[in-house]
């Protein structure tokens, strides 16, 4: 069960950022209580419905994407790559393959 829950439309105008979130659609937040390998499991198939509607998850709130659907949903990122320092690294760029 999802205790919040927050649904936006965002318009025709793309951002001037190269990883930017939003893009033309409608974009759906879900807060979950952590029910341990049940709620992964949810967040799965979650992945799967993303992936297939060719939506993104949004970098600076999530905790635990796959590279996978990383790598679909935001299509600049080799671009983004040739910007970014190597000596900086997170374990978010290291889960999403990005280091």
């Amino acid at each position: 069960m999802a205790i919040l829950s927050v649904l936006k439309t965002f318009g025709d105008r793309l951002s001037g950022g190269l990883m930017s979130f939003p893009k033309p659609g409608i974009t759906l937040a879900l807060d979950f209580v952590n029910l341990g390998a049940k709620t992964l499991k949810l967040f799965e198939k979650l992945d799967s419905i993303v992936k297939t509607a060719n939506g993104r998850i949004y970098l600076a709130k999530d905790a635990r994407m796959p590279e996978d659907v990383f790598q679909q949903g935001y299509p600049n990122v080799d671009t983004f790559l040739r910007f970014k320092d190597s000596n900086i690294s997170s374990l978010l760029a290291r889960r999403l393959g990005i280091e």
